[in-house]
C-alpha cells in the first residue's frame, strides 16, 4: 500500500470515527496499550528528543530502525532519547508490533492515525507532511530545534545534539 493510499484510508477512518461520536483522544496518539498519550510527555524532559516518525512497511525505517535502536541505547541514560511515531493506526497496530518486535525496537513508540499524524507534524513545523521517515529534534526545554524528511543516519542527528548542545550554556 502506498504511502498516499494509508493517508487516504486514515483520512476516511478519522471522518468516519468523528461522525460516531469517538472520543478526541480516538483520533490522537495512544501508547502501544492504547492509552491516549501527548508529545508533551516526551519532549522538554532535560534532554533531547529524537522523534522519528516511521510506518511498518515503509522500506527505509525498516533499513534505519537498528540505528535509532543504537542511538537510542548509547543517549538515553544521558542526554538524547528516541521516541517513535508509527502512522500505522489503530487497524496496523499488530503490523507496527512485528515491526518493533523485529527490529528489538526498545524506545518508546506511539501509534496514530495517518492523517492525525501528519496534522500533528504540519502543526509543529509548519511544513506540509510528506511521508516517512520523518524526523523532529526537541532541545531539552522542549522547543524544536530541527526537522528533516527522508533517511538521516544518527550520527548526523548526533553530531547536531553535540554541536548544538556546546554552543548552548
Amino acid at each position: 500500500m502506498t504511502q498516499l493510499s494509508r493517508w487516504l484510508r486514515g483520512v476516511l477512518l478519522l471522518i468516519s470515527l468523528s461522525g460516531l461520536g469517538f472520543p478526541v483522544y480516538a483520533l490522537g496518539l495512544v501508547d502501544l496499550d492504547g492509552h491516549p498519550r501527548d508529545l508533551d510527555e516526551f519532549t522538554g524532559q532535560g534532554k533531547w528528543t529524537v522523534v522519528m516518525f516511521w510506518a511498518s512497511d515503509c522500506p527505509v525505517c525498516n533499513a534505519e530502525a537498528h540505528e535509532y535502536v543504537l542511538f537510542h541505547d548509547q543517549h538515553h541514560e544521558t542526554q538524547a532519547g528516541v521516541l517513535g511515531i508509527t502512522l500505522d493506526g489503530k487497524l496496523g497496530r499488530a503490523r507496527a508490533l512485528r515491526f518493533i518486535e523485529r527490529h528489538m525496537v526498545d524506545f518508546p513508540n506511539l501509534i496514530g492515525e495517518p492523517a492525525a499524524v501528519a496534522g500533528l507534524y504540519t502543526q509543529l513545523t509548519g511544513e506540509p507532511w510528506l511521508g516517512t521517515p520523518s524526523f523532529l529534534v526537541f532541545a531539552p526545554d522542549g522547543r524544536l530545534r530541527a526537522r528533516q524528511v527522508g533517511a538521516v543516519p544518527a550520527k548526523r542527528i548526533e553530531a547536531f545534539i553535540e554541536r548544538e548542545s556546546a554552543a548552548s550554556p
